[in-house]
């Protein structure tokens, strides 16, 4: 999948709010209530300049809704809080991409590590995490939803 991953811009919040709820819509029933990046602030996070976007492509222009990450420093990693593809969008290969913009990412802040966090019922995308390297860390109860935390530290550039 082409196309140019740019920071999520004010005229952008609708677009990601619509994209996240059909994301992780399927969800709900799964773990008996809304996953927590439904019930997140994205007009703050944009302002932060927290989410970045995928847009454009081979077939081209792709509505920046499709496909979004949300990527916050931390001191010692770059945390991803969210990645949501529109099930339209899905099976594409953007989510990997979306998680290889995010170690680029890590490595340009100089962060040696990405983690993130994902409910324990969401096991296909435990599996493509453990998948791209990442590893379980931990667990823990977050509002009634039960989290697996994990991370992947980054090569030293040599």
């Amino acid at each position: 999948m082409s196309g140019d991953i740019r920071r999520a811009t004010a005229a952008d919040t609708s677009a990601v709010e619509q994209t996240v709820h059909a994301a992780y819509l399927p969800w709900v029933e799964i773990i008996g209530m809304r996953p927590l990046p439904m019930e997140a602030d994205y007009v703050s996070l944009i302002e932060a300049g927290r989410i970045w976007v995928l847009v454009g492509g081979e077939h081209g222009p792709m509505d920046p809704a499709q496909a979004l990450i949300v990527l916050v420093p931390e001191d010692d990693a770059l945390l991803v809080e969210n990645v949501a593809v529109h099930p339209s969008a899905q099976g594409q290969g953007i989510g990997r991409r979306l998680m290889a913009f995010a170690e680029d990412q890590a490595r340009s802040l100089g962060l040696p590590a990405l983690r993130l966090y994902t409910n324990e019922k969401m096991t296909s995308n435990i599996a493509l995490y453990e998948f791209l390297g990442y590893r379980r860390t931990g667990q823990e109860s977050i509002d009634g939803r039960h989290a697996v935390h994990f991370r992947k530290d980054l090569p030293r550039p040599s």
